[in-house]
């Protein structure tokens, strides 16, 4: 009944602060999920393979896992909010940029490396790292709410790219889609976004909410075995799931949907990855978060066997979506949530910023891995059996991590011990 209690208190005192984070969160992903719709486009208007149209985003998330630790770290010391907004109007304005491309591979790969940039200060890290500092009781339910942007994004850009291509040309679609969301987003996060480091009162005040706060040292966190079980479930699950959703629409249309049609399919994913982290969120606050993580991971070998069998079938296609949109919509919620509860919050920043390396280079190659597949073999057959692979190995690395350190619900934080985040390297 306490705990009851005391997750009623945390909704009432910062119900908005995960909304506004999940519009910012969804910043981070317009150019991920919403690259589907144009890669047709601009491969047939500049003479491009799909791994050429591609490549563009394999460079901006491997550009991405390089600096995600120095900004995990710049978001412990400053707090989230000052680098959150500065972020959601630089990425606005960097993915309507691209929309200037030439044609050439250089000015291509530079706009992208631009764009790269740009999405470091709306990087997961920023949005989770204030909603963890704010919710204790009901951290999963409240992460799953601001991971919820994700799937906003992943159900609302692919249609609102198509649309906008459909309407205006690719390139004026940019802009036109990076203008919507920010004139969305910014506005929000001015108002509500606010972690517990954005103390504005005194000078010293929000180093003394730092200290407060508790948690392994960084060194305690990379030598723990946990870290790199964490790391390697997040690279293998990007890898694969990200790939995905990226090619979902030229999945569908290779066999035989319309446009539009394809759209509405892949649109799906979003609106069950919405589900999806919901479900998962109320799930790792009720039961262990390895067992809850490790049981939807396996959710994408399902969809995988659809497409395989009865790929071409439109109900299979349907279920193949939802399937996927379940387990993308848990992917982050089960890192962040395992990382806080094995690590504390002290240095969330920057060891989670080490997990999302893992997430964003299985961002940056699993789509290129797929394309260079379709390329070579005219068919992602191949990469939908790599899936089915890569996704037991993910989901067997969050079986096996111990009992973490930091539970819930407990009235005072466990003091660090001498190995706090579980076995060591």
């Amino acid at each position: 009944m306490r705990s009851i209690r005391g997750g009623a208190a945390e909704w009432r005192a910062y119900f908005m602060l995960p909304v506004a984070a999940a519009l910012g969160y969804s910043t981070s992903v317009i150019h991920i999920y919403g690259l589907g719709p144009y890669l047709e486009p601009v491969s047939q208007a500049f003479g491009w393979s799909r791994s050429q149209a591609t490549v563009g985003l394999t460079i901006a998330t491997f550009i991405n896992a390089i600096f995600c630790v120095p900004v995990g770290a710049l978001v412990d010391r400053l707090g989230p909010r000052t680098v959150g907004l500065i972020g959601v109007l630089l990425t606005s304005a960097a993915f309507a940029l691209i929309g200037t491309a030439t044609g050439s591979v250089s000015n291509w790969s530079m706009l992208w490396a631009v764009l790269a940039f740009a999405t470091l200060p709306v990087q997961a890290t920023i949005w989770t790292s204030a909603v963890a500092s704010r919710f204790e009781v009901s951290r999963g339910f409240a992460l799953a709410i601001t991971l919820c942007g994700a799937s906003v994004g992943a159900a609302v850009f692919p249609l609102l790219a198509t649309w906008l291509i459909g309407k205006y040309g690719w390139r004026t679609a940019l802009a036109v889609e990076g203008a919507i969301w920010a004139a969305i987003t910014f506005p929000m996060l001015l108002l509500f976004f606010r972690g517990a480091r954005d103390v504005e009162q005194k000078p010293g005040a929000a180093a003394a909410a730092q200290q407060a706060l508790s948690g392994v040292s960084v060194a305690e966190g990379l030598r723990s075995l946990v870290f790199y079980r964490l790391f390697i479930a997040s690279a293998l699950f990007t890898f694969t799931i990200i790939a995905l959703v990226v090619h979902f629409v030229p999945i569908l249309k290779d066999r035989g949907a319309q446009p539009m049609a394809a759209a509405g399919v892949a649109s799906l994913v979003g609106v069950f990855s919405i589900l999806g982290r919901l479900a998962t969120g109320l799930l790792l606050d009720r039961f262990r978060a390895s067992f809850v993580g490790a049981s939807v991971f396996l959710l994408p070998i399902l969809a995988c066997a659809l497409l395989l069998l009865v790929g071409d079938n439109t109900l299979a296609q349907s279920l193949a979506a939802a399937v996927i949109g379940l387990t993308l919509g848990s992917e982050v919620d089960v890192i962040v949530y395992l990382a806080t509860r094995h690590f504390g919050l002290k240095n969330f920043g920057t060891l989670y910023g080490g997990l999302l390396t893992a997430l964003s280079l299985g961002t940056a190659f699993g789509p290129l891995a797929a394309a260079a597949i379709y390329d070579r073999h005219g068919s992602y057959e191949l990469f939908l059996w790599l899936t089915i692979l890569f996704m037991t190995g993910s989901s067997a690395a969050l079986l096996t991590l111990p009992q973490p350190s930091f539970e819930p619900h407990a009235a005072t934080p466990p003091e660090p011990a001498a190995t706090p985040a579980g076995d060591v390297a």
